[in-house]
């Protein structure tokens, strides 16, 4: 009997956290436009994406580049953009209107910075 109180216990915690997680990361759904930025010369910078956010889940607005990634609740973020072979994972922090963070590929890395569109 109590490994059946403990599995409804478990399941009943995760029902609570699938219903509460996307309505909080949906605060940061719409359109953005990221901007990348290298200081190594031999790397990408200045270059712009589109992404957009759904319930918390990144996807891309372009057929370019495939965006992939979450949004927690708090605003912390991890993408990874991928365009041929290429491939970046990104991390940081999105706000109501703007976000800022860092990203690494095999050879390069930088900072991005975003803003809601």
């Amino acid at each position: 009997m109590g490994t059946l109180r403990k599995s409804a216990v478990a399941v009943s915690l995760l029902a609570v956290l699938a219903t509460t997680t996307p309505s909080a990361a949906a605060t940061f759904d719409g359109d953005w436009n990221v901007q990348i930025a290298s200081s190594n010369v031999a790397c990408l910078s200045g270059a712009s994406v589109s992404i957009g956010i759904s319930n918390g889940q990144v996807a891309s607005n372009s057929a370019a580049v495939t965006a992939s990634g979450r949004v927690a609740e708090a605003g912390a973020i991890r993408v990874t953009l991928a365009s041929g072979l290429k491939r970046a994972v990104g991390s940081g922090t999105l706000t109501g209107t703007s976000g800022s963070g860092t990203w690494r590929a095999a050879l390069c890395s930088g900072t991005w910075t975003a803003q809601r569109m």
